[in-house]
């Protein structure tokens, strides 16, 4: 196996702002740093002061809304990270809400481990990280959600972090791994992310973000970089900050946590008395003016420079995830697991369509074949599929923003590809759809005795499978443009809105008009092709007469069909749910394009805005 070199990180004149705008805010301003092999790192200062900012900055994680200006280097080199080489545990704690904790490292062990490495070997390594972050009594412990109570919010933040430090990566990133945490437990934690900096003979480069750590975690670090309103106070070894301090008139009390006493100086945002006479926002002008002429900032500067000339060389690609077709399985296996123990999500719905369907049973129960059953018939049909749609988007969102943000996170660290991702979350919900669609498509098609006969009736509950189908790949496009619930049904709802008023019932095609509703939003809205192909399925091969004995005048369904619903009659309704289905996967490869190209998109923002320097993502890796 190739040798693996030592990551060292640099940054240098870093800036960030928020782009567009007259009054762009100023997020960093003019950072300079470096975090080296075997040394933790802490990024501290007070709420809003740019730590998060920093770190994804380092890590290429910037929004495209954000300008970013100044040179980051690994080893000396502009170059990327590969995959395997680095991990990011975010502040936000994205994971399947009823997965066990060691389900949860387990299908992330499948994913991220090669398929050289056994099964076995892929447990006890997911074991041993739960059982560093003291997690071992919560293996079988669901993480939890509203609909379940499960893992605490500490043991939630310890779990994310075992996700990333699943591989050891020779560079970890960590916003707030301590959020959530009692001090007891923020110590143990942080004591076993600075016992990866050495472990397995290997040094490796932490870089953490943390607000306020208590006296015991703070003697953990090795270098502290301290910012104020985006700018550096200092960046040296931690157990020389107190000096730098002393040195210009705040020494830390004694007894006194030093943490607490560095962030009391410099926290602008109350701007009280930091001591005799002087306010919080004049010390933290006296600090940022001495440090930018102290020892402190020359050393860094020499050590930059130090680190340009003698360089470690270029990060190749040392690790390699499972194969795509394990993803696709694993991913399967994980999202049907994952959908059958959440109650709120597909059994919810089958209960409530399965009411809709006795009620609505009931209601047209047994409309017959006069004349006034025509328009009961398409009343009914309009009425389910329309209810069928608004109750998949109102049931079927909020556990779709989850699974999108399980997405985010763990395409960020490249752990699958988006293809792998796509496949796994299809299939594993076919059996549900299914069961939500011919389950209560009979209990509607017995009760208001519609057309009568097997093929009638498949598809009848194959439209139904299809309308879910469509609504879940709406719902996934729209989720990938607005990941928040309240836009996302309101978008997605908006759509559906459209295509019901478009299908052809509450305004029959021919006399819609022609301009924008005719052409193209009936011809390209999903509900035309489902309530055509119902009405089809229903009309046809059917006789109607004007007295409730049959005797009067008769129309055959096919008249019905060309003269009251202005339905297409040249083409068979098998033609109609093909077009349904290609449209349900030109949604679902709309979906697939929208993600790819917002992860080429912030790529190439990042790699674009600062010239002097190619910033390394991993948003490139494993694009499957």
């Amino acid at each position: 196996m190739e040798e693996e070199n030592d990551i060292t990180v640099t940054w240098e004149d870093l800036q960030a702002r928020v782009a567009g705008g007259k009054n762009r805010k100023l997020i960093l301003n003019g950072l300079t740093g470096y975090a080296q092999p075997g040394k933790l790192l802490a990024i501290m200062g007070p709420s809003g002061c740019g730590k998060s900012t920093l770190l994804d900055a380092l890590a290429g994680r910037l929004g495209s809304n954000i300008k970013q200006t100044g040179k980051i280097l690994i080893n000396g080199l502009k170059q990327e990270l590969a995959y395997g080489t680095s991990g990011y545990v975010t502040q936000d704690d994205a994971m399947l809400s009823c997965l066990t904790a060691g389900e949860t490292l387990y299908y992330s062990a499948e994913l991220q481990f090669p398929n050289s490495m056994s099964v076995a070997e892929k447990k006890e390594r997911a074991d041993a990280t739960l059982r560093e972050m003291g997690l071992q009594d919560a293996i079988n412990t669901r993480v939890g959600g509203w609909s379940c109570k499960g893992l605490s919010g500490g043991q939630k933040r310890r779990l994310s972090i075992c996700i990333e430090i699943l591989t050891h990566p020779r560079l970890l990133f960590l916003d707030e791994p301590t959020s959530g945490l009692d001090s007891a437990a923020s110590f143990y934690v942080m004591t076993g992310i600075a016992s990866l900096i050495l472990k397995d003979g290997i040094q490796r480069t932490i870089v953490a973000s943390i607000h306020q750590p208590s006296s015991q975690v703070f003697q953990l670090f090795h270098h502290l970089c301290l910012l104020s309103s985006g700018e550096t106070v200092y960046f040296g070894p931690a157990s020389h900050a107190n000096q730098f301090f002393s040195s210009n008139g705040f020494p830390c009390p004694p007894l006194y946590n030093p943490s607490d006493h560095y962030l009391r100086i410099i926290n602008k945002d109350f701007n009280q008395d930091a001591d005799e006479g002087i306010t919080t926002e004049e010390a933290t002008n006296i600090l940022v003016s001495s440090y930018k002429s102290s020892e402190y900032r020359n050393h860094v500067q020499n050590e930059i420079a130090k680190i340009s000339v003698n360089d470690s060389g270029a990060v190749g690609r040392k690790k390699i995830h499972a194969e795509f077709l394990t993803q696709c399985l694993v991913l399967l296996k994980r999202s049907s697991k994952q959908i059958y123990r959440d109650i709120s999500n597909y059994w919810l719905r089958l209960t409530v369509f399965i009411a809709v369907s006795v009620s609505l049973g009931s209601i047209f129960y047994h409309v017959g074949a006069s004349m006034r059953s025509i328009q009961e018939r398409g009343s009914l049909l309009c009425f389910y599929v329309s209810v069928l749609c608004f109750m998949t988007l109102v049931g079927g969102f909020s556990p779709l923003i989850e699974e999108m943000k399980v997405l985010k996170r763990e395409r960020l660290n490249g752990h699958y590809g988006i293809t792998a991702f796509l496949v796994g979350s299809t299939f594993s919900a076919v059996p549900y759809t299914v069961l939500v669609s011919f389950i209560p498509g009979a209990i509607v098609n017995y009760l208001s005795g519609l057309h009568k006969g097997l093929e009638n009736f498949v598809y009848f509950s194959s439209v139904l499978f299809a309308i879910v189908m469509w609504v879940e790949s709406l719902m996934m496009v729209v989720g990938s443009i607005f990941p928040n619930f309240v836009m996302g049904v309101i978008t997605a709802g908006g759509v559906e809105g459209l295509m019901i008023l478009t299908s052809g019932f509450y305004r029959l095609p021919n006399d819609l008009p022609k301009a924008l509703w005719k052409y193209p939003l009936y011809h390209v809205s999903f509900l035309n092709y489902g309530f055509q192909g119902l009405l089809k399925n229903e009309f046809e091969g059917l006789m109607f007469s004007s007295d409730e004995e049959g005797g009067g005048i008769s129309l055959s369904g096919r008249y019905i069909l060309s003269e009251t619903w202005h339905v297409q009659m040249g083409h068979s309704k098998w033609v109609d749910l093909a077009i349904m289905f290609g449209m349900i996967l030109l949604y679902r490869v709309l979906f697939l394009l929208i993600t790819k190209c917002k992860e080429k998109l912030k790529h190439v923002h990042v790699g674009t805005k600062a010239p002097q320097a190619k910033v390394f993502s991993r948003t490139n890796i494993n694009d499957l």
